[in-house]
């Protein structure tokens, strides 16, 4: 044999297996398996959380677009309310006593005009923001275009301009109103 063969045979024989793992005990394997499964555990219950989280989202956004879906449509409508009120509001008592026989037809069918434009504004959940004198003043629903000197207590509403209107929970238009002052005394 040459010094080379001689070489590399006694190199395979002298170099013990030290490169090989230790093979684990059933304990730290268990240990290790363990491990991997609540790992795993903790990974499935936080996906089945954010599938939760995205379903509650995803309902809430439904039943957000059909309460709110009409928004704009209805903001559009509530100018026609508006004209209707101030129609029937320019006639004072004596002269809807004096009106004709058709005049009082006229003003009916206004009249029934304006209540079913309500009534239908209402079956689709937009509603009217209450808003009388003495009320207080919410900013939220309510925009103050005048401060007046008045009887009523400071911060209350003292006249009403313009209906405010919602659609849910949401302000459609905010009430128009004039805040007291208070008195000025």
């Amino acid at each position: 044999m040459s010094d080379e063969a001689k070489t590399e045979d006694t190199e395979a024989v002298e170099t013990p297996e030290t490169d090989a793992p230790e093979e684990a005990t059933p304990e730290d394997t268990i240990l290790r398996l363990e491990a991997e499964k609540e790992e795993m555990r903790g990974q499935l219950l936080r996906t089945l959380a954010d599938l939760d989280n995205t379903r509650k989202r995803a309902q809430k956004e439904v039943a957000d677009a059909r309460v709110y879906a009409i928004e704009k449509f209805a903001a559009e409508l509530l100018s026609v309310s508006d004209n209707l009120a101030r129609a029937l509001s320019a006639l004072s008592d004596d002269d809807r006593a004096g009106l004709s026989e058709p005049g009082k037809n006229l003003l009916g069918g206004i009249e029934m005009t304006e209540k079913e434009l309500h009534t239908a504004l209402a079956r689709n959940g937009v509603t009217v923001i209450a808003a009388m004198p003495g009320d207080a003043f919410d900013p939220n629903l309510h925009q103050a275009v005048a401060n007046v000197p008045s009887p009523q207590a400071n911060g209350t509403i003292h006249d009403v301009f313009q209906p405010g209107w919602k659609i849910g929970d949401r302000v459609l238009r905010a009430a128009m109103v004039a805040v007291s002052a208070g008195s000025t005394n």
